[in-house]
């Protein structure tokens, strides 16, 4: 057996699961885990941004973008909690992030001493917002928690991991068993399940499939049952590029809740249905199905009518098989050419967001990668964005959480260096992480970031006027000169007042395979809710009660 630090075995376990970046910021309680990365560094390499929200935003960037686990460092006490938005973000998109988090000497956690960094119950906090968090105690125990800790992140449902290590433990050094990947299957559910919800669609005459990020994993799979079905597949945010938006069954959010209506059938695959169930209603002639690797989630707000308790690809391929035996021709969804042309209308008059949208669809590549943020146009691209692939549409799902973009950005370019990256972006989200394109040019991680300026925190500001007398309160905004600022950092900057000027803009950033900024001041943004808070159309008022 090797001997090693703790923080040597860290290092080689990440690099034993195919881990070789580290998001990270460095600090006295990290110094032996930053030098175990310097002596590894031909295999590792670490990305330092300027802040621990940044460094925990880029490994959930990348982790969306590959779908792998991915890690990230901070200090203790203030570190943590900078990073702790972030982490919280992780967890409930279902992103395999592992923190390593610094901790005090270990006879003084918890003691109150007022060491540097201290703060009470940081594993506690950390399991708050995690699916799990634990410590390690000793170097000969570090190779085995690290594989714990990422086959916790990766399997069932997938999620952030935090471990924290004490200062003074992560100098130790003995004898060290290395720890191989432990490997999980992905569980299919049961037969039984499977021929029940063959027999629901074998009734339907308008199934509709509605998808999230679970699905992610099974497009080919999706694609086969819906187009087996005749069914139109929903996506929102999380679920978009499960299969192409292109797709002649692909429908946005709001063509799905017009479809709910008349639906005689739902397949819910990897979705927390929250939309659906809780906003547009249930009744006893919606049979919902619904598919999901977490016991959890299934029941949450109702029991559904047939509970598929598995991975979405492993099953969804058990019961293409299973509907292929059926004796049963499903027929194109009769209200779907109908719903189509009523969507497009109301994009008609969603301008100048969906200008835009064509705009950045028409330069970025189609295995280009797009970041939306918590902003007017980010909200129109949940609806409308023209989505290729599975994870090249990258939204913060339901935490939302203002300001995540750049530095998830940055962690999906550093993630897939051969591909562009583009991130849209409203000036007060943006502010959040600005300094952050000092990362971008020291590591020439070539991500274009397009800056949306209205001068105000836009959707705060329209929601005061229409809804509070026009009493008008933070939120207007002071801003830089967004190309001035850019180009302080020695970045090439843009400014593009038209959809066209967008489009040529974004053209000559990439072109330069380096960090760009594309300033676009805008006026007051159309509002895009009346296609998002869609009302209820089935059931009674209310929430039933689980039975």
């Amino acid at each position: 057996m090797p001997r090693m630090t703790t923080a040597e075995a860290v290092i080689e376990s990440l690099l034993a699961h195919g881990i070789d970046t580290l998001y990270a910021l460095p600090g006295v309680h990290n110094d032996h885990l930053f030098d175990a990365a310097h002596k590894a560094s031909d295999r590792i390499r670490v990305i330092h941004p300027r802040h621990e929200q940044t460094a925990a935003y880029m490994a959930l960037g990348a982790a969306l973008v590959t779908g792998k686990p991915q890690a990230f460092a901070v200090v203790p006490g203030p570190g943590v909690l900078n990073a702790s938005a972030a982490l919280l973000l992780a967890n409930a998109m279902g992103a395999p992030v592992v923190a390593l988090a610094g901790q005090i000497p270990s006879f003084a956690i918890d003691q109150g001493h007022g060491h540097l960094h201290e703060i009470h119950d940081q594993i506690g906090l950390l399991r708050h917002i995690t699916k799990k968090a634990e410590r390690i105690r000793a170097p000969g125990e570090a190779s085995e928690v690290m594989a714990w800790a990422i086959a916790t992140a990766t399997s069932g449902r997938p999620g952030a991991v935090a471990l924290e290590c004490a200062i003074d433990v992560w100098g130790q050094a003995a004898e060290v068993t290395l720890k191989p990947p432990i490997a999980h299957s992905p569980p299919c559910a049961g037969q039984p399940a499977i021929g029940s919800a063959a027999d629901i669609l074998a009734k339907a005459r308008r199934p509709l499939i509605v998808v999230g990020a679970g699905a992610l994993g099974a497009g080919p799979e999706v694609r086969a049952v819906a187009e087996l079905l005749h069914a139109p597949v929903c996506s929102f945010r999380r679920g978009r590029g499960v299969i192409p938006t292109s797709h002649p069954l692909a429908v946005s959010f709001a063509e799905g809740h017009a479809l709910w209506k008349s639906a005689d059938a739902v397949l819910a695959i990897g979705t927390r249905l929250y939309w659906q169930q809780g906003n547009w209603g249930l009744d006893d002639n919606l049979p919902v199905i619904r598919l999901d690797i977490d016991p959890e989630e299934i029941n949450r707000f109702h029991h559904p009518a047939c509970a598929l308790l598995g991975d979405a690809a492993v099953t969804l391929r058990a019961l293409a098989v299973e509907l292929a035996g059926r004796a049963v021709t499903w027929q194109d969804n009769p209200d779907l050419a109908e719903v189509r042309a009523a969507f497009v209308e109301r994009l008609s008059r969603h301008e100048p967001p969906m200008a835009f949208l064509r705009a950045i669809r028409a330069a970025l590549p189609d295995d280009g990668i797009f970041v939306e943020e918590v902003t007017q146009m980010g909200f129109a691209s949940r609806l409308a964005f023209p989505v290729h692939a599975p994870r090249t549409y990258l939204s913060p799902g339901y935490q939302d959480s203002l300001g995540w973009g750049y530095g998830a950005a940055l962690g999906a370019q550093a993630a897939a260096p051969g591909r562009k990256v583009v991130l849209a972006t409203g000036d007060g989200g943006f502010m959040f992480q600005a300094a952050e394109l000092a990362t971008a040019m020291h590591h020439k991680l070539p991500l274009v970031v397009v800056v949306f300026d209205d001068g105000a925190f836009g959707n705060v500001r329209r929601i005061q006027a229409q809804q509070y007398g026009n009493r008008l309160i933070a939120s207007d905004l002071t801003n830089p000169d967004f190309v001035k600022y850019a180009e302080s950092f020695g970045m090439a900057a843009f400014r593009a007042t038209t959809s066209d000027g967008l489009e040529d803009a974004l053209r000559k950033a990439f072109a330069l395979n380096a960090p760009a900024l594309v300033h676009v001041p805008v006026g007051e943004m159309p509002s895009p809710w009346d296609m998002i808070l869609l009302p209820r159309v089935r059931g009674p008022v209310g929430r039933p009660p689980l039975p």
